[in-house]
């Protein structure tokens, strides 16, 4: 049975509504929160940046439900500081917290004031973060040179159940590849096609058997006018080309770039509905997946009112 989890979008709201909301979320009957994870937004429209790893700790003490989260280890996160905060939130909350592991963007990791690696070289730095948060979590003595560099160092508060790590992935390429190493996968909803062809190739490299999580983006609200615009002034810096969406490192240039578009380009990507039936609908052809979770972001700004009419879904 596929979980419909509430994405909580900190690029969107502060930390302190996103509380309120995951709150609202559980009791409305949603049955797990997702998070984001960023330092900058993608424009001054969403305006906000809360810190996750200390947001989800007061998130989950104050609900009851599971938990995931992105993260992006290797330049602005150093693996063995992701290792202690996921060893902290799983000691916490057994079996309630999970992660996906992702190469990043621009936008968050060059305030390091390092150079920004090429695609090829941050799936290689994703691998060994990777490696190294695995060995920390098992309770090893870890030494590492690579891209990365960890210089003996161990976790002496570990997990009773150790969180899985997942795999951050947007297309087939990086889903097969994820096969190969991760615990799960996250990936994007919509077209039943071609979340299917991802899943393939995901379990062909080796993931059978392994939970996919689906994440699906979409304006909501109580007219098809009101969710195209709040679709266009909250994501049209979003619906731009992928060799961009990794490189632009300021909320500037993603705002320069949204300008170009339109409000109909942005519905080509972002889908927008009024009647929460038509959401269950596509609820019912992701569960058809067989994925373990579904979660569902409204990019729109109206969270309480979608909240509260998404009640309809767990009837």
């Amino acid at each position: 049975m596929s979980l419909i989890c509430y994405h909580a979008s900190h690029e969107q709201f502060p930390p302190s509504e996103l509380l309120r909301l995951s709150v609202l979320a559980e009791k409305t009957g949603f049955q797990g929160i997702h998070s984001s994870d960023h330092f900058h937004p993608w424009s001054s429209k969403q305006g906000q940046s809360g810190f996750t790893f200390s947001w989800i700790a007061a998130a989950m003490q104050a609900t009851q439900i599971p938990f995931s989260m992105v993260c992006a280890p290797g330049q602005r996160y150093h693996p063995a500081i992701v290792a202690q905060a996921i060893a902290t939130l799983g000691e916490m909350f057994p079996k309630r917290f999970s992660i996906e592991l992702g190469s990043g963007e621009a936008l968050n990791e060059a305030i390091t004031g390092d150079p920004w690696p090429d695609k090829k070289s941050r799936d290689q730095r994703l691998l060994e973060c990777a490696k190294v948060i695995r060995l920390l979590l098992q309770g090893n003595i870890v030494d590492f040179n690579g891209l990365v560099t960890v210089k003996h160092a161990k976790l002496y508060t570990l997990p009773e159940f150790v969180p899985e790590l997942f795999c951050a992935a947007l297309t087939n390429e990086t889903s097969a590849w994820a096969g190969t190493w991760a615990d799960g996968l996250l990936t994007t909803g919509g077209e039943e096609k071609d979340i299917l062809e991802k899943m393939k190739s995901f379990y062909k490299a080796g993931g059978e058997g392994k939970p996919v999580f689906l994440q699906f983006a979409f304006s909501y609200a109580h007219s098809i006018e009101e969710a195209k615009n709040g679709a266009y002034d909250q994501w049209r810096s979003n619906v731009i080309d992928s060799e961009k969406f990794a490189r632009f490192s300021t909320v500037e240039e993603f705002e320069k770039e949204g300008e170009k578009n339109s409000v109909e380009s942005v519905i080509e990507t972002i889908r927008v509905f009024d009647d929460m039936e038509q959401i269950s609908h596509e609820i019912d052809k992701m569960k058809s997946t067989g994925a373990a979770r579904i979660v569902l972001h409204n990019v729109n700004t109206n969270q309480e009112e979608f909240i509260r009419d998404a009640a309809v879904l767990f009837r």
